[in-house]
C-alpha cells in the first residue's frame, strides 16, 4: 500500500555542487619544451600538488614584471655612457693625481645615483 518513494528534499548523496565562483570553467593550453614540464611536473611533486595547482598558485602568488621599454633601454644607455666616464675620471685621477679628478668624479656619481633610483623606481 505505502510506495518507497522518495521526496525531492531527500540527500542523494556525494559531494554537494559548487556555487558558480568556485567552479573551474576556464581552461589554458600551454606549450613548453620538455625541461620546462619535467620542472613543473617536479616542482608540483616537490609540493605535493597537482600540475594545474602549481599553475593556479604560480599565477596567483607569482612576480611577473615587464620587459623594459624604450625609456628604461635609455636610461640604461646613459648609465653605460657615464660608466665609461667614470671610468675616464679614474685614469685621470691615477696619472694626475686625485684632486685634480674629485670635482668630476663626485657630479658624475650624483648623476649615476639619481640614474639608478629613477631604474629602481620604474621598474
Amino acid at each position: 500500500m505505502f510506495r518507497n518513494v522518495k521526496m525531492k528534499t531527500e540527500n542523494k548523496g556525494g559531494r554537494p555542487a559548487k556555487v558558480a565562483g568556485q567552479k573551474k570553467g576556464y581552461f589554458i593550453g600551454v606549450k613548453m619544451d620538455t625541461e620546462e614540464y619535467y620542472t613543473l611536473k617536479a616542482k608540483a611533486r616537490e609540493a605535493g600538488i597537482s600540475i594545474s595547482e602549481c599553475v593556479r598558485q604560480s599565477v596567483l602568488r607569482g612576480v611577473i614584471k615587464q620587459r623594459l621599454n624604450t625609456e628604461m633601454y635609455d636610461l640604461i644607455r646613459k648609465l653605460c655612457g657615464m660608466a665609461n666616464n667614470l671610468n675616464q675620471i679614474a685614469r685621470k685621477a691615477n696619472a694626475q693625481g686625485y684632486q685634480n679628478a674629485q670635482s668630476e668624479n663626485l657630479q658624475l656619481a650624483s648623476s649615476i645615483r639619481k640614474l639608478v633610483n629613477h631604474l629602481r623606481h620604474d621598474s
